[in-house]
């Protein structure tokens, strides 16, 4: 996945607004670009996990469709951890075909960006499997 600076930027400015608590959202595109960010709530307000109201999550991806994008990936922050799947994120990820990208401020000063493919219900060890993020 590419994404450009200014929306890596914005990813990164989401996750710190929403402090203490994780953000979440989706990530619009063609070919495999990054082309919008949209932010959604987390219902659950929690610095350990995330939940998208069900039908905000309905609003933000008839949007994508509606614009001929594809939804590149759902995204959440990890505030105090590092940018790597946790059981929850594995348990949680419905969609076995869309990147779930982590944005980790764990080290304001060193964001991290990192996108996965999650299977939940693959065998352990071939759960989590990482995507190059590009940020251009």
């Amino acid at each position: 996945m590419r994404i450009s600076q200014e929306l890596a930027r914005e990813l990164v400015d989401h996750a710190v607004a929403d402090l203490p608590n994780e953000c979440c959202g989706m990530i619009a595109g063609r070919g495999g670009t990054a082309t919008r960010v949209l932010r959604a709530g987390n219902s659950e307000g929690s610095p350990f996990m995330y939940v998208m109201d069900p039908r905000e999550q309905l609003r933000i991806m008839d949007a994508i469709d509606d614009s001929g994008d594809d939804l590149l990936a759902i995204y959440h922050s990890h505030t105090r951890s590092a940018a790597y799947p946790s059981r929850t994120d594995v348990e949680l990820a419905f969609y076995p075909d869309t990147l779930y990208l982590i944005v980790s401020i764990a080290d304001r000063d060193a964001p991290e960006i990192r996108a996965f493919r999650l299977r939940k219900g693959a065998p352990e060890g071939q759960q989590i499997a990482e995507e190059r993020v590009e940020i251009v």
